[in-house]
């Protein structure tokens, strides 16, 4: 089973944050700790990620079904929040076991493909030398060596384990499985219950030509820019993205 983290009042309304490629629980935790004063907030490793198995494959239905038998384990259905890759895996759980799910917010990602690579962040952190690392710091300067940008450095080194001197991502599974993180499945159906696209307003990662195939998926979709946000809306304006989940949460 995924790990995850539990923040709040057993009895209030539950909600599970999912994070993005690269990414765990962990950085959602100050997030999660703002929303708990309203919610019951879970906050999960996926697959390949953090402390979640590791596993030779990593595709949407996968996580998917990993996030369903947790969600399970908890109790039934939650709104969701899903952040790039974790909206994708909420998107396609939402779409093939819709009972599971309340609600949802989409971060800055559309059920669409994307052609950008991520290859190069995986090959950066295949050639730190964790032998030679002592502290995060460390790292970060290996990475940056590598023209890796600083505040990317500090959210990779967030999945360093430096006791074990090795990283809590799977970096040879998600290399071999890039194609299926970078596509979306083919899926059929709706999800009628209430879904709400935000997206950051200086990312293009939700374009207009994604809303007819967004709407066709989601006919209750509705859509949100946060001003002065890219692509990774919730570091860059934590409180208003903050702000977007209760006003969801309370509509």
């Amino acid at each position: 089973m995924l790990s995850y983290s539990e923040f709040g009042d057993p009895s209030a309304p539950p909600v599970m944050i999912v994070h993005g490629l690269y990414g765990s629980g962990r950085n959602w935790s100050v997030i999660a700790k703002r929303l708990s004063d309203a919610a019951r907030v879970y906050t999960v490793d996926l697959r390949n990620h953090g402390l979640s198995p590791h596993t030779a494959t990593h595709s949407y239905p996968e996580l998917a079904q990993d996030l369903a038998e947790l969600i399970a384990h908890l109790g039934g259905p939650m709104r969701l929040v899903g952040h790039s890759m974790g909206g994708k895996a909420t998107m396609t759980l939402t779409l093939t076991q819709p009972a599971l799910v309340s609600g949802m917010i989409v971060a800055d990602i559309a059920p669409a493909p994307y052609t950008h690579s991520q290859m190069p962040f995986i090959h950066a952190m295949q050639a730190v030398d964790l032998s030679t690392v002592n502290r995060r710091s460390d790292a970060e300067a290996q990475l940056a060596a590598q023209g890796v940008a600083p505040a990317l450095c500090s959210f990779f080194t967030q999945s360093l384990d430096l006791t074990e001197k090795r990283w809590r991502l799977n970096l040879d599974t998600l290399a071999a499985e890039m194609d299926k993180i970078m596509s979306f499945p083919d899926l059929t159906g709706s999800y009628e219950k209430p879904v709400l696209f935000l997206t950051g307003a200086q990312s293009d990662y939700v374009l207009p030509e994604h809303r007819p195939a967004i709407k066709a998926l989601f006919p209750k979709a509705r859509f949100a820019k946060l001003r002065g946000a890219g692509h990774w809306l919730h570091a860059d304006q934590p409180r208003a993205f903050e702000a977007a989940v209760r006003a969801f949460m309370a509509a």
